[in-house]
């Protein structure tokens, strides 16, 4: 069924919620059309074709909330009030023969520039295509239509010699097409770079556990925003209302307080490009960037009609849903560090003892998101100001309000990472967004595991 169809189906739907006593009514129309393929070592492991439409309805009915969704609104009986014999627009969003033939050949490219690397045990590639199309309607007026199209791939090398083994993954893709992996961000380089790397690491060194200065690169403080300053700007996880997988927020009650240096400053804004960016939230409010942190204060969070009116402010276009299977949530678009003023080269040629920490890995997080240790990638020694030897299975460790005030350096550069699977609510949504920021600089414990 395709969006035009569904849309008169949500139209009626609430219309007939009003009819029944609802104060309130909203209804998200929805098709996906995803088209994705694994590789590894050389073999397609398997295809993916998913095709699906739907209409997610949620009413306000003497202050409780009611939801339900359906895959096959035809069997809505009451709802279908008229036949639909309106002439049927070709929304076709999903990718074309011929664009499935150049992804699959960006795919095989990529997995023979791993596996050509010396040392290269496994190759792993994933490409995915998507199309979205929605429509929400509301009892107060509101009808907007939204399209969009991510294009995603993930390119991980695994290199394996005398019982070590080392990976090195990493993910590229936007809000758009094939552009948005090949050019600014080409993966064909991305995969050179991650099976070069893989290699490297079975050469590193490891490293001693010390508290020292660390500077952060754009794409591990992509995590690190992720995970320690935007989920707990989530306004419902503030309030206690959201406590599954570590949903508490470490400065809950301190809006208005410093919770980091004067150098800190935190953005969420679903208008910067990335896959998180929209025009409306799900609960049809217009999106806006919003401040959360300026100069080290706390001053917002995101915010949905609902957990607005508690904190007495307005709405600002943090509610998003999975699909139409579910009922919204507050969610990160792009949460960011923003940049300062710093050369990066600058703030690392001030380090006399301390490490490059290079790309994001793995978060262990406790519930409050309060203690925090983020793995990366790779990492170096700085010493007198120039980064040295590779270092494997390093961890960052810190605590959140005492990592965020020893920052005293933010580049002027800035970067917006792709993050494609995380995860919230029960029953589980999996949400896409941006996250990033420039280098930072901080105090912070490191180590290797098993070192």
């Amino acid at each position: 069924m395709d969006l035009l169809e569904l849309q008169d189906f949500a139209e009626k739907s609430i219309q007939f919620a009003v009819q029944s006593g609802a104060q309130y009514c909203d209804a998200r129309a929805e098709t996906v059309s995803s088209d994705g393929f694994l590789l590894e070592n050389g073999e397609i492991e398997h295809f993916t074709s998913v095709r699906d439409s739907g209409l997610g309805i949620r009413v306000l009915v003497n202050g409780a909330w009611g939801f339900f969704s359906i895959s096959n609104p035809k069997s809505l009986d009451e709802l279908k009030t008229a036949t639909l014999d309106a002439v049927k627009s070709a929304l076709h969003y999903s990718i074309n023969r011929k664009q499935k033939e150049e992804l699959a050949k960006i795919g095989f490219e990529c997995d023979k520039i791993i596996r050509s690397k010396k040392r290269i045990h496994k190759s792993s590639v994933s490409m995915e295509h998507d199309t979205f199309s929605k429509y929400f309607v509301n009892s107060e007026g509101a009808k907007i239509t939204q399209r969009f199209q991510d294009t995603i791939a993930n390119v991980t090398a695994t290199a394996h010699e005398s019982g070590l083994t080392e990976s090195v993954n990493a993910t590229e893709g936007g809000r758009g097409g094939l552009e948005m992996i090949l050019d600014k961000n080409d993966i064909t380089k991305t995969a050179e770079f991650v099976a070069q790397k893989a290699s490297e690491l079975l050469d590193a060194k490891t490293a001693k556990e010390e508290k020292t200065t660390v500077v952060m690169n754009p794409d591990f403080v992509a995590l690190l925003a992720h995970e320690i300053l935007g989920h707990p700007s989530e306004a419902d996880r503030v309030l206690g209302k959201e406590m599954a997988w570590a949903g508490g927020a470490w400065w809950a009650g301190k809006l208005g307080k410093k919770v980091g240096s004067q150098e800190l400053n935190v953005i969420d804004d679903p208008t910067l490009s990335s896959l998180g960016s929209y025009k409306y939230d799900d609960e049809g409010v217009i999106a806006n960037p919003k401040t959360l942190i300026e100069n080290g204060v706390l001053i917002n969070h995101m915010q949905s009609r609902e957990t607005a009116t508690i904190f007495n402010t307005e709405p600002n276009s943090g509610m998003r849903a999975t699909g139409y299977g579910f009922m919204p949530l507050i969610r990160m678009a792009c949460t960011c560090i923003k940049q300062g003023n710093w050369d990066s080269q600058e703030m690392i040629k001030e380090v006399k003892n301390g490490y490059l920490i290079s790309n994001m890995k793995v978060p262990s997080i406790d519930m409050m998101r309060y203690n925090w240790s983020i793995s990366c990638q790779f990492a170096q020694k700085i010493e007198n100001g120039e980064p040295k030897e590779l270092l494997r299975d390093v961890i960052v460790m810190g605590i959140a309000p005492d990592f965020f005030n020893s920052i005293d350096a933010c580049a002027k550069d800035f970067t917006i990472r792709p993050i494609t699977n995380c995860g919230k609510g029960d029953p589980m949504q999996i949400m896409r967004m941006g996250n990033g920021g420039p280098h930072i600089r901080g105090i912070a414990t490191v180590k290797s595991v098993g070192a």
